[in-house]
């Protein structure tokens, strides 16, 4: 089961000014590529325990044909934060797996450096998925799978998918008064919030995080949250929480959300592809559909994030990691393994066309995330995390809107100045 922390992790020393070096042309690619396979050298990939194990045999085949050993070692806590603190101490892999909105932080840091993809394989991607990877204009990481959340409802409890949150409580209010289910909806908060979880609530009733500069990237500079539209939103999702309707609890957290869907207590689960592995072991009758937003409201827009593989800019074989990144992790072998490791929607397009047709759940998640939002990867976005989590936790315990986000946008700026 994999469960989603919404949250960049802070750097963790002072930050490196961001250059804006590239890697290799295209041209130099075979020469680089020689170049590295002399040397003998040895290209080491840091991953999560699921993509390392998926990944082993490609990278052994990779090492083969170029002559060089290739180590891929499974980090399973706490990856962006060792990979920054290691690459900083010279003790860093050369390739790093991981979150799209890592990025800001690991350019800042000076961790990672451009990719070099020919404008042909750009075009194999899809396009949010490069948007996602890119940063000030340059990519940064060759993106392998996408996700974003839904409602996976428990189809023998709720045949019909809700058209509004309200419709949503109305139904699982009258589970809980069947005693068929023992809670409304799973939106795991815990005691410190979620803001990755309520994004999709928070969009609907109006919120925002960051606006968006004249070329389109978020902007740090017009901060959301504290404005009016964020505290009317939390004023809708207050009447959600524990002295509201109750569909929204911090007993419901990243630990249970899931479990609690699975064991069949509640009919609505807000969550990602991962875990849809968990529906299907317990045997549940599912369905996967958009989160509603509230009635009249905006549509629910809730992140789209990507995965992807980075570059190390302190690595000790770069010409190597380039030629991995760039021309090993675009091809649909690859990408598909990745795919069968965790069932998210493959980035690649060729890699989707090919497992789509097995597995009509992605084109369900494709439906769900289509009008959401990228996750930023700015580097400020490592400020929002944890006041506005704690905020949500506080508003759904029962405390007042208005001061709460106000004290929470305060704290957010404070942050990024």
């Amino acid at each position: 089961m994999r469960i989603r922390t919404a949250g960049v992790v802070a750097a963790v020393a002072l930050a490196l000014a961001a250059s804006g070096c590239g890697g290799s042309d295209n041209n130099d690619e075979p020469a680089a590529k020689e170049s590295a396979k002399a040397s003998g050298g040895k290209l080491v990939i840091w991953a999560d325990d699921k993509r390392a194990a998926a990944l082993k045999p490609y990278a052994e085949k990779f090492g083969t044909e170029n002559g060089v050993t290739v180590e891929v070692q499974a980090v399973s806590k706490d990856l962006q934060i060792n990979f920054v603190t290691a690459s900083q101490q010279g003790s860093g892999p050369d390739v790093v797996v991981g979150a799209h909105d890592w990025i800001g932080n690991m350019v800042q840091n000076g961790a990672i450096e451009p990719v070099q993809l020919a404008a042909e394989q750009k075009s194999g991607f899809n396009e949010t998925a490069i948007k996602a990877v890119t940063f000030n204009g340059q990519l940064y990481g060759v993106p392998y799978a996408m996700e974003n959340l839904a409602l996976i409802r428990n189809t023998e409890l709720a045949p019909e998918a809700p058209k509004t949150i309200e419709d949503l409580v109305a139904a699982g209010k009258k589970l809980k008064a069947e005693k068929k289910a023992t809670e409304i909806l799973c939106l795991q908060s815990g005691q410190n919030g979620d803001a990755y979880h309520i994004y999709p609530l928070y969009t609907s009733a109006g919120g925002y995080l960051f606006g968006t500069a004249a070329n389109g990237d978020y902007d740090p500079k017009d901060l959301g949250v504290g404005k009016p539209e964020s505290i009317a939103a939390f004023q809708k999702i207050a009447k959600l929480g524990e002295k509201g309707e109750g569909a929204l609890k911090r007993s419901i957290t990243g630990e249970n959300s899931i479990a609690t869907f699975t064991g069949k207590k509640c009919a609505f689960l807000v969550s990602g592809p991962w875990a849809v592995t968990d529906a299907k072991k317990a045997g549940i009758k599912y369905d996967i559909s958009p989160v509603p937003g509230f009635a009249g409201g905006k549509e629910a827009q809730p992140f789209v994030g990507v995965q992807a593989f980075y570059v190390a800019a302190k690595g000790k074989n770069k010409a190597l990691a380039q030629e991995f990144v760039a021309n090993r992790v675009s091809t649909p072998e690859l990408a598909v393994a990745l795919y069968n490791a965790e069932p998210r929607p493959p980035a690649l397009t060729a890699a989707l066309d090919q497992v789509k047709g097995t597995d009509p759940d992605l084109a369900k998640f494709q439906e769900a995330g289509k009008n959401g939002q990228v996750l930023p990867a700015i580097p400020a976005m490592a400020a929002i995390w944890d006041p506005f989590g704690k905020a949500e936790a506080a508003i759904i315990g029962g405390a007042d809107p208005a001061k709460t986000v106000t004290a929470a946008g305060k704290t957010i700026a404070g942050q990024i100045k």
